[in-house]
């Protein structure tokens, strides 16, 4: 066993009451979107654990994505779009649902694509979501760093391997709780979940006494309602009106 599966089990696993975050955002999806529902995923990229959880879930879900390349590689999608970050090439009013995982923070036109996501959704469909918190230490350094340093560091903080994915350039014009009900609002859209957590401290697994330092963070901000616009992820879930 590596000191970082020894780290993260004594810390974090082994807990009864632990949930990671995955774990909660599907659980989110599934408590959100009927069985029966065909589903878009939006930044699918390549084969991935949340298209299979969607695929396993739904009766079928089909994927949009910048990256030709990338979507054309997920096999778990029954059809992949590919868009050019503003207009979508897909119906009005095809999908009961809409998800994305760590998609949001890369959007540079974030009323374009509220816009979208309400002229494909049917009505009473839901845009689910995650996505990194505004003002957590990993999006902070991330807006004050260039592209080019993330592209070296981001997956060797997270002690991935070389062939991991490398990050896309971020943006962060929608990651906070009130820009996001904002800009749903404004389209009309009900709010039904909308939340923030921290988890596990991935971007530690590098070293152990950063691994350490960012336990420490994630107890303190974890510890009050009051620190909770400092966690790293925002969960949410909102609804195209009938």
């Amino acid at each position: 066993m590596t000191w970082q599966e020894d780290y993260l089990r004594r810390y974090y696993h082994s807990r009864e009451d632990f949930k990671d975050g995955t774990s909660e955002y599907w659980e989110l999806i599934r408590s959100n979107v009927p069985p029966s529902s065909e589903v878009l995923e939006l930044g699918c990229g390549p084969d991935n654990p949340t298209t299979r959880f969607l695929a396993e879930t739904f009766q079928a879900v089909d994927g949009l994505d910048i990256d030709e390349d990338g979507c054309k590689r997920n096999p778990s999608l029954r059809e992949a779009y590919v868009y050019d970050g503003v207009t979508w090439p897909t119906a009005d009013d095809r999908y009961d649902a809409i998800v994305s995982d760590y998609v949001l923070e890369h959007v540079e036109h974030p009323d374009a694509l509220v816009r979208e996501i309400r002229r494909v959704l049917k009505p009473g469909g839901v845009f689910v979501f995650r996505t990194p918190c505004l003002w957590h230490y990993v999006s902070l350094i991330s807006r004050l760093t260039p592209h080019s340093l993330h592209e070296r560091l981001a997956n060797r903080l997270r002690n991935l391997s070389d062939e991991a994915e490398e990050p896309y350039p971020t943006f962060y014009r929608m990651n906070s709780p009130r820009t996001l009900r904002g800009l749903f609002a404004r389209e009309g859209f009900e709010r039904r979940a909308l939340r923030s957590i921290e988890k596990e401290p991935y971007y530690g697994l590098s070293m152990k006494p950063l691994f350490l330092l960012f336990l420490l963070y994630e107890r303190i901000v974890n510890s009050a309602e009051e620190f909770a616009c400092l966690r790293s992820n925002i969960l949410g879930v909102f609804r195209k009106p009938e």
